[in-house]
């Protein structure tokens, strides 16, 4: 457990901007090799050891996640002996997993194909005649069923020379898509074409189908592909044709949307920038599905943003009981706001986010599974916990929160219809004739219906004591905006009311950047502190939080003072060595809370899934 008096308001240490946040890091040598008892071998100690409340992982681009795409998709095509877009099909109605794809494949390859939408189902089969059961009749009929069999199979499926071989011998299909092209398709040689969908029967009109032959005109086809991506975000569109279930392939959705030759193109109705919008967005959609169905790959949550995290560290549930997997995708700030913003703010803030969870925020210390049951718990309670405090008390039989709504203090619950005293709680049988003055302060009754209420209202008023403290860091963040605005404005007076570049009054830029991270960790440690168990571990836990909070507003305070010429070298120095401090303080409180989760150490008063079930001694109700 980390002492809460390792670092003290008077340490009479300074620090230069410049080297302000790398303070953490040991400077003398003889910490960074350890010398062997041989005197002969000895080990380097890396820097940039990774700390107890950080966890492993990678960015990735969206190009970077379709390549791991295409690895998956080759590796299909390798196995099954299939084309890459029908691979692609396969993978995406398996969920990208690969295992079970190739399983099933192998075991009814028909029905696999049927229900990814690749192939049409195969029409029953009808009754044949009995064979006559002699000998050499029963070799030839079984001979002839099973070349039908094969030749019906292959119109579909494509076997090639899987006839010659054995019938006991498992081939696995070549399912090959009908390329679309680029033809007039009449019905008769006297009769023109005409679209079932829009009746345009224009005579350079360009028609295409899919593999079940029902043809549409590409206008047609064009129109309901970007719809589908662009309205509905769909990456299987099914086939228009009322009834159909087969799934246009990438490379006919491509070749609708881009299509070729260019002399085709002078009949279509379409723009070609909202096509190839739609395109990137289908591109995009295909990433998004396949991170969505990996465990260890996540999508970054800021608007705009395409990057992807990949943390395997954080998938299974076990591992959010000892860490909170905050992870930072690469990129920073929003696409397309790049000026809207401060050049201090929120324009340049790296995307930050939990990879356990749907909070979308760094949560540390709190894990996972406390901080969803504190946001839950607020929710239902931080709206109206202020007015039941000041408006409504329970009933002393069966704790139904009730609201007077008359003068008299006689009271009656409607939900057990038990009568008691608004005023001392207690049954109101045992006030005599003294209805409306209630003198019977020490009768037991009322003692005891009291004490219930007390208890209950100290409840109410614990909670109420975490979350105030919570929402107000959390309002002081949503304020960091104008915050940031201030600050720069300063430390353009400072360059002109001083000798100081702007490169030298970047310290106020770094402070305030470490109050922002400082009071997302306050705001959380209010949250698991509302959940801990009496002790001296929740003790320890809150005395570390205290001296971070009064740091931090020591800090927040200097930030705030008004800028003078003749005080800026002072306070040069003065903000660079609390923000240090404040640095340091927010380590201990992630490294001591990050300790206590690998550790064990932390004991809840509810149920924390995860978790060991708490004392009935340590229960809050």
């Amino acid at each position: 457990m980390s002492s809460d008096y390792e670092f003290s308001d008077d340490d009479n240490e300074f620090f230069d901007d410049e080297d302000m946040f790398d303070a953490t890091q040991d400077d003398g040598s003889s910490d960074e090799m350890d010398m062997d008892a041989d005197g002969d071998d000895f080990k380097i100690t890396p820097k940039n050891k990774r700390k107890s409340y950080e966890i492993e992982y990678h960015s990735l681009s969206q190009s970077e996640v379709e390549k791991q795409m295409r690895e998956e998709v080759n590796y299909i095509c390798n196995i099954l002996g299939v084309e890459p877009s029908t691979a692609s099909l396969l993978l995406r109605s398996m969920s990208w997993n690969r295992e079970r794809l190739i399983e099933k494949y192998m075991d009814n390859p028909s029905t696999v194909l049927t229900a990814a939408g690749i192939t049409l189902p195969e029409p029953p089969s009808s009754p044949l005649q009995n064979p006559i059961r002699t000998h050499a009749a029963s070799g030839s009929s079984s001979s002839s069923t099973v070349r039908r069999t094969t030749r019906s199979a292959s119109k579909l499926l494509g076997l090639g020379s899987s006839s010659k071989s054995s019938p006991t011998t498992r081939t696995s299909p070549i399912v090959q898509h009908t390329t679309p092209k680029y033809t007039k398709f009449t019905t008769k040689p006297d009769e023109p074409f005409v679209c079932p969908i829009c009746f345009d029967d224009a005579p350079n009109l360009v028609t295409l189908s899919l593999d079940c032959g029902q043809t549409f005109c590409i206008n047609c086809w064009n129109m309901y592909i970007v719809s589908k991506i662009r309205d509905e975000g769909e990456i299987a569109i099914r086939c228009m044709a009322e009834g159909c279930q087969l799934i246009a392939p990438d490379p006919f959705i491509h070749d609708v949307l881009f299509p070729t030759p260019p002399a085709d193109a002078s009949a279509m109705s379409v723009n070609p920038q909202d096509n190839a919008q739609a395109w990137s967005r289908f591109q995009e959609l295909l990433a998004r599905h396949f991170v969505g169905s990996k465990k260890d790959l996540k999508y970054c949550p800021y608007p705009g943003c395409t990057n992807t995290v990949s943390c395997p560290a954080g998938a299974s549930k076990f591992s959010l009981t000892t860490v909170v997997p905050t992870v930072f995708c690469g990129a920073r700030g929003i696409p397309g706001q790049e000026n809207s913003d401060s050049s201090l703010g929120l324009g340049g803030r790296e995307h930050k986010f939990c990879f356990g969870c749907a909070v979308e925020d760094d949560h540390r210390p709190v894990v996972c599974s406390v901080a969803k049951m504190w946001l839950r718990k607020c929710r239902d309670d931080s709206e109206t916990a202020n007015w039941i405090k000041s408006n409504t008390k329970e009933c002393s039989n069966c704790q139904s929160t009730i609201e007077k709504n008359g003068g008299c203090n006689h009271m009656t619950c409607k939900k057990c219809k038990h009568e008691f005293c608004w005023v001392c709680m207690g049954p109101w049988s045992e006030h005599g004739t003294a209805w409306y003055t209630c003198n019977r302060y020490d009768e037991k009754a009322g003692v005891e219906a009291r004490d219930a209420q007390s208890r209950s209202r100290a409840s109410l008023e614990r909670y109420l004591h975490y979350y105030n403290r919570w929402a107000n860091h959390e309002q002081s963040a949503k304020l960091s905006r104008d915050l940031y605005a201030k600050t720069e404005k300063k430390m353009e007076d400072m360059q002109i009311t001083s000798s100081l570049t702007w490169i030298e009054v970047q310290f106020m830029k770094k402070a305030v950047e470490e109050v922002e991270k400082c009071r997302m960790t306050l705001k959380w440690t209010y949250a698991m502190a509302y959940y801990l168990a009496r002790g001296n571990e929740k003790d320890l836990f809150e005395d570390n939080q205290r001296d971070l909070e009064k740091a931090v507003e020591d800090l927040s305070e200097l930030l705030e003072s008004p800028i003078e010429a003749e005080v800026i070298p002072s306070l040069r120095q003065k903000v660079t060595d609390k923000a240090v401090y404040v640095q340091k303080r927010n380590e201990i409180v992630l490294e001591d809370t990050a300790n206590g989760f690998l550790e064990g150490r932390w004991r809840w008063n509810v149920t924390v899934e995860g978790f060991d079930e708490p004392d009935k001694s340590e229960l809050v109700l």
